[in-house]
Order: structure tokens, then C-alpha cells, then sequence
């Protein structure tokens, strides 16, 4: 399992680029982790799934309502990563209205998840595996803090939480 020092794992993501521009076309966009954390300070935080409750009504509208916070605080970006694809993070994007404020990246097939061992297994429920909910303050590709969900909780990945660390 990825903890403190930890380089982010070397993978792709996804994002759905609603406006064409700055080398982005149209549509799903690769994301390269590795090249897109350098020399980057980055809030991350990952979900079990777009549009389920406890993300749609308080994980990422924290983030998103904190974002010039993070900003202010030394973030340059902030990430949501969910195991779907970038296609239902757009449509989740566009309906939290997080433009200009998250990254809603796609981990279509667990990847980044299974790399970091930070997998959940919801297949009984019906969603196949997917990612744990965590946060993690990630300077230049290396995590600085990682703060892991117990299963079915919402205690320590919201956004005050990674908020306090990044001040600290």
C-alpha cells in the first residue's frame, strides 16, 4: 500500500475536457501522473463512485467550496479520482459544478488504485472493484499526507481535514 514518501504510481487517467484548448481536444484526455504532479503541489482525493451520496453531497462539494482556500494555502491543483470513466466524471463534473476548481479524473480500469493498493471491493454490491476513500497532499509526484477512510466512513479524507495538513 502507497504511503508517506511514496511516488504516485506512473499510470494514465482520464479527464473529460469540455472546451477544446491548451492541447486538449474535445472529449477524454490522457493524463499522465507522473508529468502531471512535477514540481506540483496537489490536494488528491479518491471515491468509491461519481454520483453516489456521501461523494456527491459532501466529498467533493467540500473540495470544491475550499478550493480557493487550497489555493491560497499553496495548491496548485486539486484532483478527484473515482474508478469510472472520464465520460461519467464529465457529466459528474459539469453537474457539481467543479470547472475551474477540481480535476475530475478517471481511473476507468482501477489502475491508479490498484496501484496504490488502495482498492475496494464492491462487487457484492454490484460495482466491481473500486477505489477506497482517502486524500493525500502530494508534493512534486511524492505523497506528503495520506489520510485513509475506514469502510463506510467519512471522517478523515474531507476536505478541511487535507486542508489542516496543507497549513500545517
Amino acid at each position: 500500500m502507497i504511503k508517506v514518501g511514496d511516488t504516485l504510481p506512473a499510470v494514465t487517467l482520464m479527464e473529460f475536457v469540455e472546451v477544446e484548448g491548451n492541447g486538449c481536444s474535445l472529449g477524454p484526455n490522457p493524463v499522465d501522473v507522473a508529468a502531471a504532479s512535477a514540481g506540483k503541489t496537489i490536494a488528491l482525493f479518491a471515491l468509491p463512485g461519481a454520483f453516489t451520496p456521501t461523494c456527491s453531497a459532501k466529498h467533493v462539494p467540500g473540495f470544491a467550496e475550499k478550493s480557493a482556500e487550497f489555493k491560497a494555502a499553496g495548491v496548485d491543483e486539486i484532483w478527484c479520482l473515482s474508478v469510472n470513466d472520464a465520460f461519467v466524471m464529465g457529466a459528474w463534473a459539469r453537474e457539481q459544478k467543479t470547472g475551474g476548481k477540481v480535476r475530475m479524473l478517471a481511473d476507468g480500469s482501477a489502475e491508479f488504485a490498484k496501484a496504490t493498493g488502495l482498492t475496494l471491493d464492491l462487487t457484492a454490491r454490484g460495482m466491481g472493484v473500486r477505489s477506497n476513500r482517502y486524500s493525500m497532499l502530494v508534493k512534486d509526484g511524492k505523497v506528503a499526507s495520506l489520510n485513509i477512510e475506514g469502510p463506510g466512513k467519512f471522517e478523515v479524507s474531507d476536505a478541511d481535514t487535507l486542508l489542516a495538513q496543507v497549513a500545517a
